[in-house]
């Protein structure tokens, strides 16, 4: 199964060319099924760009998974804590096999709506 995620330009772009090897969230999907993220990225590019296998999904205190992932983030330490600021938990979604759309794609080929979800929706 898999999961369209938002992400910014600038992280996207880190991830695809193997700069950020973990995407961060403070929550993450409960269908354990998911196996793949679609990577939609947000204005001013507002389309789908990819996708890449989940490795594994790491989870702790944002200090515990700051520590194991830092080295390839692609994020600054600031820009971590910041983001996790009051939250006991955090999340790290690491990035395996990744692919490259040949074109493009709408937010719609894939969830069946026009309106990127905040977060992230179900792909069904």
């Amino acid at each position: 199964m898999k999961v369209l995620l938002s992400i910014k330009p600038e992280y996207a772009e880190k991830i695809f060319s193997g700069e950020k090897t973990f995407e961060f969230r403070k929550a993450i999907f409960s269908d354990p099924e998911v196996d793949t993220v679609v990577v939609y990225v947000t204005m001013p590019v507002g389309k789908v760009i990819g996708e890449f296998k989940i490795a594994d999904i790491h989870s702790g205190t944002p200090d515990d998974i700051w520590d194991k992932t830092q080295e390839t983030s692609g994020i600054t330490l600031g820009f971590f804590s910041d983001y996790f600021k009051g939250r006991s938990k955090a999340y790290a979604i690491e990035v395996g096999e990744k692919r490259i759309f040949d074109v493009p794609r709408l937010v719609s080929d894939f969830i069946g709506r026009d309106t990127p979800p905040q977060s992230f929706a179900y792909v069904r």
